[in-house]
């Protein structure tokens, strides 16, 4: 058990209320976690007290905001243990790191003929950025299937991979089927044939330690608002060798060196990346989030949120008609079901009345939902604040609403 639940729950202030008259049971952390008082001090009194634009003035609050940003970069780089900090890059959110390297990257390296590898299981945020790259520059994508466990079949990646293969995208965890993947497996086997990998991370970090060095990816993507931290800012990872080589994605602000008309000249690392005003304010609110995390229990934490998923688990296959997609032995506190005979919109809608917040939909993953041949999904997630009582809540519920079908 985690020590002090009622004490970390006492951390999130915005699960102390009711919603419909219903003790509010939020099991939608995979879309969005919520944020720890540290964090949202730590936004206000900067707010409050520092804020000023970085790296152009010379006054105390321009310093004093610079000085935090550039701090809490280094906060990042330690916590995914990159090499240097120059190759953490800050963006609005895993997306936008995407887009970047799959425009930055294509730019540089992809050609006509060339071939991208993404899988079956991804979120859109790394499938559409690889097809409109493969759009422009007349490359092929190529697709990795998975089972209908939820699992890889990573044996079919060594005869996908040719010579052809200029980069390989992979999510860690799946956002629907919460399969944690064997990243380390793919990256050795892409690696053997001196093809990159970038990984999506944005469903990893909230739940484990990342090392970037010992994965030996060559990209990681993340967004701060699954860590606990707040919205619009997001971490691209990118090993030096490859950031180095490739073109600026955007234009404008920090990423200047010199511009004239005859030629415009580029800034160093990493503020190569980092066209216009950064969001510094989200920047210094994920540091905090890092800190917060970073002073848990990690062992325990996941210990606590493997059980949760678990009783789960355990719980929902007892209910008459319900199906679960994803059960891979590997995998985070994601659960995505449908019950017979009831749509997942009213189902969702339904709980809502209930207080419990669930997604549904087409989670952002319409290749997972074609291949289990369904419309739309329940998906339930859980965080280390959610307790074995709301899960019995969510069972009950479920139950009941059943019932009235």
């Amino acid at each position: 058990m985690v020590p002090d639940l009622a004490k970390l729950r006492g951390d999130f202030p915005i699960l102390d209320q009711k919603v419909n008259g219903k003790p509010l049971i939020y099991f939608d952390n995979a879309a969005t976690s919520q944020r720890p008082i540290p964090v949202i001090e730590r936004i206000d009194e900067f707010s409050r007290h520092t804020n000023a634009n970085i790296h152009r003035a010379n006054h105390y609050l321009a310093n004093k905001t610079t000085e935090a940003f550039e701090a809490s970069r280094e906060t990042v780089r330690r916590y995914i243990n990159a090499a240097e900090a120059a190759e953490v890059i800050f963006t609005s959110g895993t997306t936008e790191s995407i887009n970047l390297v799959a425009r930055s990257f294509g730019e540089a390296f992809v050609t006509a003929g060339d071939e991208v590898i993404v899988t079956e299981m991804e979120h859109h945020a790394n499938i559409v950025p690889w097809q409109m790259m493969c759009e422009r520059q007349g490359a092929i994508l190529k697709v990795l299937p998975f089972k209908d466990n939820g699992e890889l079949c990573i044996e079919l990646l060594d005869n996908l991979i040719t010579e052809k293969t200029r980069i390989i995208a992979v999510t860690h965890v799946s956002n629907t089927l919460g399969t944690i993947n064997s990243i380390a497996e793919i990256i050795l086997k892409a690696h053997l044939k001196n093809v990159p990998v970038l990984i999506d991370g944005a469903q990893a970090v909230p739940h484990f330690m990342i090392d970037v060095q010992a994965l030996g990816c060559d990209f990681y993507t993340f967004s701060g608002h699954k860590i606990y931290g707040p919205t619009g800012i997001g971490v691209l990872y990118g090993k030096r060798k490859w950031l180095d080589l490739m073109p600026p994605f955007l234009g404008g602000g920090e990423m200047i060196d010199r511009v004239t008309f005859a030629k415009t000249t580029y800034n160093q690392l990493p503020y190569k990346f980092e066209a216009g005003t950064p969001n510094y304010v989200g920047a210094i609110g994920l540091a905090e989030a890092i800190k917060y995390v970073s002073g848990l229990d990690k062992q325990a934490i996941c210990g606590y949120e493997h059980d949760l998923l678990t009783v789960a688990t355990q719980r929902l296959k007892q209910i008459e008609g319900l199906k679960i997609y994803g059960e891979a032995p590997s995998k985070t506190g994601v659960i995505c079901f449908n019950i017979e005979g009831i749509h997942p919109f009213d189902l969702g809608t339904l709980l809502d009345q209930l207080g419990i917040a669930v997604r549904t939909g087409r989670l952002c993953a319409d290749p997972v939902m074609d291949h289990f041949g369904v419309e739309n999904m329940v998906r339930a997630s859980f965080a280390f604040y959610n307790t074995f009582n709301e899960i019995e809540a969510f069972y009950k519920a479920l139950i009941r609403l059943k019932a009235m079908f």
